[in-house]
């Protein structure tokens, strides 16, 4: 598959794409006799992990240190690679909570906007 179809499937950009490959977030991609890149079914996986992974907060550095850790296939990491998805479940629901907050304070607001709401926007002025 080539760099647009593996775009298309994941839903990244190519420059994006040829980014993670650059700096080790993914695995070399295999190349085809013509030097165009080959996704294979483990690196579109690859991709679609990182895609996550970022979505869910991951910065870059930490996703380049957990799939290091994976690459080198070393039982010995598992501690460590589970500590660090852990830490970021964590963090992610901070933030989830944070959301729901502000969620529910909108919700208030709304449900109380004449009681309140339309004094308190006057006070913006």
């Amino acid at each position: 598959m080539n760099i647009k179809e593996a775009a298309k499937v994941t839903g990244l950009s190519n420059d994006t794409i040829r980014y993670y490959e650059r700096i080790g977030v993914i695995m070399p991609v295999p190349r085809k006799e013509n030097q165009l890149r080959d996704f294979t079914e483990r690196n579109i996986n690859q991709l679609k992990f990182a895609k996550t992974m970022r979505h869910a907060g991951v910065s870059i550095e930490r996703l380049r240190e957990y799939i290091g850790m994976v690459l080198e296939d070393d039982d010995q990491t598992i501690p460590t690679r589970k500590a660090l998805l852990l830490e970021q479940a964590e963090e992610m629901q901070d933030r989830i909570n944070e959301i729901q907050a502000a969620h529910d304070h909108l919700l208030y607001k709304i449900d109380h906007y004449e009681s309140h709401m339309r004094q308190a926007e006057n006070r913006l002025e």
